[in-house]
């Protein structure tokens, strides 16, 4: 079964996007902010982490520096699901390695598409 860790403050996101990854066969986890993404990565190698970026704690370009540092996680992708959608905020989660972004509001079906054909 295919690993997911959703990383979200906003309970309504986790919990949609929870119910759709659940129907779709993914063991999900659930963060809710990068300390949590982070702890479960000490038990755990997961197919796909969805990260938000303005999250409490440790935001989410915080926990993809550190995510990146760690050879373990190498096959993991890292989508940022964000409401940031200026374009530098965009460029710069590329470039720290981000497999993908995607903004606030998004179509459930066409990010699980999207995460099926990465995994």
């Amino acid at each position: 079964m295919k690993k997911i860790i959703i990383a979200d403050d906003e309970h309504k996101i986790l919990m949609s996007l929870e119910y759709s990854f659940k129907k779709n066969g993914y063991d999900v986890y659930i963060a809710r902010d990068g300390t949590e993404v982070l702890e479960f990565l000490k038990t755990m190698i997961p197919d796909v982490i969805l990260l938000d970026i303005m999250m409490p704690n440790l935001d989410g370009f915080s926990t993809l520096n550190i995510i990146k540092q760690d050879e373990k996680l190498k096959g993991t992708k890292v989508i940022f699901l964000s409401a940031k959608n200026n374009p530098k905020d965009i460029e710069k989660g590329l470039e720290m390695g981000a497999d993908a972004y995607v903004t606030k509001p998004y179509s459930i079906k066409k990010l699980m598409q999207m995460i099926e054909e990465m995994v």
